[in-house]
């Protein structure tokens, strides 16, 4: 369980429960904290709801700070961003959130809050490291500014093409991201060996007048960028949910009797399916 959808979870004002504000996301937050004090109970504080190990020790204490989950297209640490302790501020599923990460912003859009978040940590053993941190919530400049920065980095593609075709490089663009305050300009890309891109650097900065960097990534990583859908019909895996790649290898297809079948175990990346780990254990 990654996510409790009470979408469908509806108060009016007529049915009179006390201490529910008239607001359908405060409502939610209280049947969510419901649900997951009986997760508690029902599993003696073994946060092992995220995973198949409800029956092993907590090895890691649960992590207090103020944390939320986040979806960002730009370059933060991981999947998690911190809120000041002594913050006022209210923050709620699928809101726009201003995030600070060292010297740099992003835009990010909040996924899950609470209780939840603490135990979906927990049970991947996370627990206080240095996260990315809240700044405010996103206004309507700053939106206005991210759809900006999107059609500039559709524009730059065309550009980034043509002078990879002027040096002769043998590189691959997969995607494009312009920082939120633009000081950086990021090209990610594949390539079968190593390439010289200095000149092509220089060049695309000439061009935009800002910093650029270019960043050569696996098939994997190109996979969970791009996104699609696998043989099993469903999202990636590393789309959906996993929050980082595992080492895959055929001594997992081999302990659960699958070598049989090997042309069927590798993904739309060519790499080993990552759903060779789920059930190992």
């Amino acid at each position: 369980m990654y996510h409790i959808d009470l979408s469908l979870v509806k108060l009016s004002k007529e049915e009179g429960i006390v201490g529910i504000p008239d607001q359908p996301q405060s409502a939610g937050n209280l049947f969510e904290s419901i649900i997951i004090k009986a997760i508690q109970s029902k599993h003696n504080n073994v946060s092992g709801c995220f995973s198949c190990s409800t029956c092993l020790p907590p090895i890691v204490p649960i992590d207090k700070r103020r944390i939320v989950e986040i979806e960002c297209n730009g370059l933060l640490n991981g999947d998690y961003c911190e809120i000041a302790d002594m913050s006022e501020l209210e923050i709620f599923p699928d809101d726009f959130i201003i995030v600070q990460n060292h010297d740099s912003f992003e835009v990010a859009q909040v996924k899950l809050i609470g209780e939840i978040v603490r135990l979906k940590r927990h049970s991947y053993g996370y627990y206080d490291e240095e996260l990315p941190r809240v700044v405010r919530k996103a206004t309507s400049e700053d939106l206005d500014r991210v759809r900006r920065n999107l059609l500039d980095e559709k524009k730059a593609e065309k550009i980034f093409r043509d002078a990879v075709n002027k040096f002769s490089l043998s590189m691959k663009l997969v995607s494009i991201h312009y920082q939120f305050d633009r000081k950086k300009l990021f090209f990610f890309y594949t390539s079968e060996n190593r390439v010289d891109f200095r000149e092509l650097a220089k060049d695309l900065a000439s061009e935009f007048k800002t910093r650029i960097e270019l960043r050569q990534i696996g098939v994997r990583d190109e996979a969970k960028k791009v996104g699609g859908a696998g043989t099993c019909g469903r999202e990636f895996c590393c789309c959906a949910f996993l929050p980082s790649f595992r080492r895959i290898t055929t001594h997992l297809a081999n302990e659960q009797n699958l070598l049989s079948s090997m042309g069927k175990l590798s993904g739309p990346c060519g790499k080993l399916k990552c759903c060779l780990s789920f059930e190992i254990d």
